[in-house]
């Protein structure tokens, strides 16, 4: 392995420091393994055939022909594959790694880097396991993994400080500078990057202080230090320029256009974008190339050229659709995180154009598109579609329109706009202004503003509010008691906010439909509860039904309408006998739930079937009957932890069994193939879960994923007496009516006559189908 000086800052790592909505991109050092000593001897000896490919390769890599490099590697593996050379076949799966990463195929990279790893480990080669670990960090950062980056930066730096591969560590310092900068610590990346600059003046390396300059210079920026941003950002130019390197030479001319932006230079600005994007499209960096569009059309905006910026953010968009291509699911939910500001940008200058329409169409892009390609894989799973496509078709402002004739529903959907400030990564800006779509069943759409800057006066914000009324709603945050007046009060503030600026816009016969599609923190919000200046309940008005997009409703249509008939078991299932935790120190076994039981005996007896419960509960015996179900309720507890470490959260307890743990996991759920018309899931906070771009990953998209229609969960633990009195009543309802949302409604109005605080009652909502 080398340190050679060959392309040591050729990776870039989506930092999202934001003017507005734009992105800087740091530059992050991973060196490709073709070493030194290869050049030297193919200067003194006879190089075999797979040494020429490697060393043609990287003469394209060094001169970001990445496609050219990856062809000449290639051809080299399969000389070394032949004649079994383990570590030169090492060396070039970690080169075709960097180049594919370059290209934007980051599942190849992270597969050939994986493979390049494992080789270094059995040949334990401590240097080259360093480089790799950093390498895959790398990647991961740029796909917005930012845990399983710092894992992997924290063990390259420590191989590095073992081995005192003092320019290993200065890799390593320098990512670990820009996970840093991700979750929001300046201070601490400029420490970092000024002891990895050290190191690269030491070592004379002109290639990396160039890199590091640029992610300096981009801290100097997120922390409102202008000046010395734009004097970081020029010395990396000018060192770029002067070494040829046109990777490092695009990102800092794209930073000093942000710069000058910011000055409101927009001459400047824009002729540095300008360069910027040509130098992307000439090396084929397709990442760059979109955050350069993004870049562009903000500085567009910002400089009054709305029709011009538009069209730079539509280009953008479709390059990053493209990116998500061919990763697995979780990493594809990772890197929409990180393109979410390109999709709000977008809605910003349609709105500007006085196109709610469109704007609209922007939202719907920036929320569950993962979620809609998982749905619609497994529609197509099941009716033997032969259809392969890659990235679902995003809704037409027509098709949004016929979803709404077709729910029978208005339709409302937020989008929260982050301020005009300086951020990063998952750092969330300060809310700026809250865009709230009707879409009414005859096809009109309104568009409402409202703006969120007066709640800083009050030293607040939607989500400190938001967050506030929830956990003052949940009784395992208020062992004590629920302080009615503080609920009153964030179910009023919410109500002014989120329902009173579309009031007049809302049917007014409270039979009707109404279906929220929420955004961000706004997915924790009871709608039921809102309470308006009378005291009123918004479930007093209206029936109410949620969804994370309106394109999951027209998914949910579609499966309702597939599953008819296929399912004709009833299944209730409640207090199986608890499995064992092990997530923890030490492990313990979950306690049991004697009130789920008397709810699953009396909803199995209102539903005319036999319920489950205790050891005969099990998890193999219950995926084997949930596809067989048309309606399924599961009474026990739900988790919100990760429970297998599977990148994602959510579990349902259930009896163990053999060499089987008991817990019901989300990931399983999603290869189940359900058929249900719907789930109930009758237990803690199963509705919960992280909130993404793509929605809340948890057990509710799981469920929705694998095939049912609808399903009804929790947003915080509601107790059991008054649970088993709602379920009751809505049943009861369920089987007089048939509308699972009116079901729901009348449930809730029945136990709010008791009297009870929103607690008991509010806690369940409907997700999906009504009908």
């Amino acid at each position: 392995m080398s340190t050679a000086k060959s392309k040591a800052n050729c990776q870039l790592q989506i930092k999202l420091i934001c003017v507005f909505v734009s992105f800087i991109i740091p530059v992050c050092g991973s060196v490709p393994f073709i070493a030194s000593q290869v050049v030297a001897q193919s200067q003194t000896t006879a190089k075999t055939k797979g040494d020429e490919y490697l060393h043609k390769g990287l003469k394209y890599y060094q001169q970001s022909q990445f496609t050219l490099a990856i062809q000449s590697w290639q051809d080299a593996l399969k000389f070394y594959r032949q004649s079994k050379n383990r570590q030169r076949e090492g060396e070039t799966l970690g080169n075709l790694g960097l180049a594919h990463r370059e290209i934007g195929k980051y599942s190849k990279a992270i597969d050939y880097q994986q493979q390049a790893l494992k080789i270094f480990q059995e040949l334990n080669n401590r240097q080259a396991q360093g480089q790799l670990l950093g390498n895959l960090g790398n990647l991961y950062s740029v796909i917005g993994d930012y845990k399983k980056a710092e894992e992997y930066q924290q063990q390259s730096l420590t191989i590095a400080r073992e081995i005192k591969d003092q320019v290993g560590e200065g890799f390593s310092l320098g990512a670990l500078g820009m996970i840093y900068a991700d979750k929001g610590n300046y201070s601490k990346a400029v420490e970092l990057y000024l002891q990895s600059l050290a190191i690269a003046e030491e070592t004379k390396d002109s290639q990396r202080k160039a890199g590091i300059l640029h992610n300096l210079g981009s801290a100097y920026q997120s922390q409102g230090k202008d000046n010395q941003a734009l004097e970081a950002f020029q010395k990396s130019l000018n060192l770029a320029r002067e070494l040829n390197d046109r990777n490092i030479e695009q990102k800092a001319l794209n930073s000093l256009g942000l710069i000058y932006a910011n000055f409101k230079d927009y001459n400047k600005a824009i002729t540095s974008q300008q360069q910027s994007l040509k130098i992307a499209q000439e090396i084929g960096d397709r990442l760059s190339e979109a955050l350069v569009l993004n870049n562009f059309g903000h500085t567009l905006f910002t400089s009054g050229k709305l029709v011009e910026a538009e069209k730079k953010l539509r280009l953008s968009v479709n390059i990053l659709d493209s990116l998500r291509e061919n990763l697995g699911d979780r990493n594809k939910v990772s890197i929409f995180d990180t393109q979410l500001n390109t999709y709000n940008l977008l809605q910003q200058i349609l709105v500007a154009q006085n196109k709610p329409g469109a704007a609209l169409e922007a939202s719907e892009l920036g929320r569950a598109r993962v979620f809609a390609e998982l749905m619609e894989r497994n529609l197509k799973s099941k009716s033997n579609s032969n259809s392969k496509s890659k990235v679902i078709a995003p809704l037409t402002i027509t098709q949004i329109k016929q979803i709404a004739k077709q729910q029978k529903a208005t339709l409302v959907e937020y989008s929260i706009v982050p301020d005009d400030f300086l951020h990063q990564g998952k750092l969330k800006a300060p809310e700026l202004e809250l865009f709230i779509w009707v879409v009414k069943p005859t096809g009109e759409v309104i568009l409402r503003r409202v703006n969120l800057k007066s709640l800083r006066q009050q030293n607040t914000s939607l989500t400190k509010i938001v967050t506030k009324t929830r956990n003052a709603l949940d009784p395992a945050e208020n062992s004590e008691f629920i302080n009615k007046k503080v609920v009153s009060q964030g179910l009023k503030q919410l109500h002014e906010l989120l329902i009173a600026p579309i009031a007049e816009d809302l049917p007014k016969d409270p039979e009707e439909r109404v279906i929220f599609i929420p955004h961000e923190t706004l997915f924790f919000v009871p709608f039921t509860a809102l309470e308006d200046k009378n005291g009123k309940y918004l479930i007093e008005k209206h029936t109410i039904v949620s969804a994370p997009a309106i394109q999951i409703l027209g998914l949910t249509h579609q499966q309702r309408k597939r599953s008819q008939g296929l399912a004709k078991d009833i299944l209730v299932v409640g207090n199986p006998t608890m499995p064992t935790l092990k997530v923890g120190d030490p492990p313990y076994q979950l306690y049991q739930l004697d009130g789920t039981e008397i709810e699953a005996k009396e909803v199995a007896n209102l539903l005319q079937t036999k319920a489950i419960i205790g050891k005969d509960a099990t998890k193999l015996d219950i995926v084997k009957k949930m596809p067989k179900a048309k309606i399924i309720h599961i009474a026990t507890h739900g988790l919100l932890d990760d429970i297998k470490q599977l990148g994602v959260p959510g579990a349902i307890a259930l009896a163990p069994s053999g060499n089987d743990n008991g817990f019901l996991t989300s990931p399983e759920i999603i290869d189940l193939q359900l058929n249900a018309e719907l789930v109930v899931l009758s237990a803690c906070q199963t509705g919960r879960g992280d909130i993404t771009g793509d929605g809340v990953i948890g057990l509710s998209r799981s469920l929705l994923t694998s095939g049912a229609a609808s399903t009804i969960v929790s947003l915080w633990d509601a107790p059991d007496d008054t649970t088993k009195a709602l379920m009751i009543s809505f049943y009861k309802n369920l089987k007089a009516d048939g509308d699972k949302a009116r079901a729901l409604r009348q449930a809730m109005l029945s136990n709010m006559k008791k009297p009870l605080n929103p607690t008991h009652w509010a806690a369940f909502t409907l997700m999906g189908e009504s009908e």
